[in-house]
């Protein structure tokens, strides 16, 4: 699949692999529109695209998940037509589980799970009226298997696979392609973000993080797979063996993850 002149929407597009994506597919010659919570950032991350006048500002909250349908009716005013909807945006976390408050196990499901779900339902019925549409949603390695500190974020992310193969299988039928990305480490904020066990934000950055992947690199990557409409697509460093480890060896994985102390 050809990508140029695609409209794309990218949310958690203020930062980190959302705003390195809008780089990278803007010098595809895509419309794009742009969505996180900070209206400023989306800004300055649409002038440093290569074709600002094809980009497009629509801020809003993920939380918010009872509010889709008038997101996607503004989204729909900025182009009357959206080919590809990156589910980008979402927050992840550092606390053991017996610290970890349920209000943060609740915050997580409602963005990461919930606001993806919901927005993806809201657009549904403009891609089967189109008999085309491609859904691309960024969980991650821990969506397939799970590591300490993560618990709240892993369960959202394994139900986002859940729910997004059956939106596959149901809807082949309409011309609506999904594609799972999982990342391993990306050296981006998304440790500083992290919530931790009382809700507030971590604050710092993790040496497997910072190690990890330059963004632009994952994104390039990214883009391949999309290309490619790839069911899902496993991109890191030695991480991803935990891939299948998890299928063949579970026991191994679990020593291995225990091992290493990963946070």
């Amino acid at each position: 699949m050809k990508l140029k002149t695609k409209t794309i929407w990218i949310t958690g597009a203020s930062s980190g692999i959302g705003a390195s994506l809008a780089k990278l597919l803007s010098k595809k010659d895509c419309n794009l529109i742009l969505s996180a919570r900070n209206s400023e950032k989306l800004e300055a991350i649409k002038h440093a695209c290569s074709n600002p006048e094809k980009v497009k500002v629509l801020p809003f909250d993920l939380a918010n998940y009872n509010d889709m349908d008038a997101v996607v009716e503004k989204a729909l005013s900025l182009f009357p037509k959206i080919d590809i909807l990156i589910n980008n945006g979402g927050i992840s976390q550092r606390s053991l589980i017996i610290e970890t408050s349920i209000e943060v196990d609740k915050k997580l499901m409602e963005v990461d799970y919930l606001g993806t779900v919901a927005l993806s339902k809201a657009l549904l019925p403009h891609f089967v009226a189109n008999k085309n549409g491609h859904y691309v949603v960024v969980t991650s390695l821990m969506g397939r298997f799970g590591s300490p500190y993560r618990s709240g974020y892993c369960g959202a992310k394994h139900a986002l696979h859940g729910f997004f193969d059956v939106m596959r299988m149901e809807h082949e039928g309409d011309g609506i392609d999904v594609t799972l990305i999982c990342p391993g480490f990306v050296n981006t904020n998304v440790a500083k973000n992290a919530l931790t066990g009382d809700g507030s934000a971590q604050n710092t950055q993790d040496d497997a993080t910072e190690n990890g992947l330059q963004v632009d690199d994952f994104s390039t990557k990214m883009i391949k797979a999309i290309e490619r409409k790839k069911f899902e697509a496993y991109i890191g460093r030695k991480e991803v063996l935990g891939i299948y480890l998890k299928r063949f060896f579970p026991k191994l994985l679990h020593k291995f993850v225990l091992k290493n102390k990963v946070r």
